[in-house]
């Protein structure tokens, strides 16, 4: 298939392409006609469906050649789907069980068919109502601890290492939103920005103005843009983990790339402790924190604790890295 066949794909040709795929069809079932297909994308770059028979499902993404909460004014690059694709089975070899198993990946239509995690509930979403899942730390922490330190030169050889810097390297629009919208955007006026006026008028003011606060962003910036210490998720927030009360896996890899280690570290943690006091702002003033509260500040240091463990018993036990 040339990439001249690029198109937004509709129910019809997502039934002709899962019945060709072997493994899909053995789980489908060989009788299109059957396949049930419903538009699910919520996030903000993608299309995605899940398509489901009496006997199984899958789930289909594809990559739109923009930003799809914004609209062709707002274009990407349709390589972030193979970036994804690279970075899943990349991932797949180290945590098998922690992230979603991938069917079908096809270059030419930015298209990825995996499994359909379900009864999962994405994790940001459980939080909000207010369940708690404290398996998930420990997994996610294992995933990190994984994939962080097995793509880093301490885990493999240099090598590979700059073999993955090389192919990670051209992810250069999905990191470009990352550098924008996470380290320069919100210490400056720009158009994105979103705040609680006129209440919070104030803050935003002297939050632009803190000329100490916008350099430690600019160093963090300049440590994201130069070093390439591992192969890291790059978007590993609340909403790209799915979880039942036993089972967790991470999505959404097509931030990925070589990268500091600290940041995916750092992101989901920082997502806990965003749940933490969203949950606290509901409160009035000085009311003490709920269990549930309590139990979210254990999470974090659960995370924090199980990466650290299992990061150095990794690095202890292995031979093979060249640093």
């Amino acid at each position: 298939m040339s990439s001249q066949a690029y198109q937004p794909l509709e129910a019809g040709a997502i039934r002709s392409i899962l019945k060709s795929v072997p493994a899909v069809a053995a789980l489908l079932g060989s009788d299109e006609a059957e396949y049930k297909i419903r538009e699910v994308g919520d996030g903000n770059l993608n299309l995605v469906y899940i398509v489901e028979t009496s006997s199984g499902g899958v789930v289909v993404k594809q990559a739109l050649p923009y930003v799809r909460l914004v609209g062709d004014s707002w274009p990407l690059p349709l390589n972030r789907s193979y970036f994804e694709y690279v970075a899943l089975t990349t991932q797949a070899g180290y945590v098998p069980g922690l992230v979603p198993k991938i069917f079908h990946f096809d270059r030419d239509l930015a298209l990825i068919v995996m499994e359909y995690l379900n009864p999962h509930i994405v994790l940001r979403k459980g939080l909000i109502k207010g369940t708690l899942y404290p398996r998930a730390p420990i997994d996610i922490a294992e995933f990190l601890a994984q994939t962080l330190f097995n793509t880093s030169v301490l885990g493999t050889t240099a090598v590979a290492h700059k073999g993955l810097v090389e192919l990670f390297a051209a992810n250069t629009a999905l990191c470009r939103i990352t550098e924008d919208l996470v380290f320069t955007d919100p210490y400056r006026e720009a158009s994105l920005n979103r705040w609680t006026r006129p209440y919070l008028d104030d803050m935003k003011r002297a939050f632009e103005s803190d000329s100490r606060l916008k350099f430690a962003a600019q160093q963090k910036k300049w440590e994201f843009m130069t070093r390439a210490e591992a192969l890291i998720h790059g978007d590993l927030h609340t909403g790209s983990v799915m979880v039942t009360a036993n089972d967790t896996r991470v999505i959404d890899p097509e931030f990925a790339f070589v990268g500091p280690m600290g940041f995916d570290v750092g992101a989901i943690i920082a997502n806990y402790l965003l749940a933490f006091f969203s949950n606290v702002g509901q409160h009035p003033i000085g009311h003490s924190e709920s269990a549930f509260e309590t139990s979210l500040l254990d999470h974090v240091v659960t995370l924090w604790n199980t990466f650290e463990r299992r990061f150095l018993e990794l690095w202890g036990a292995s031979s093979q890295g060249e640093a």
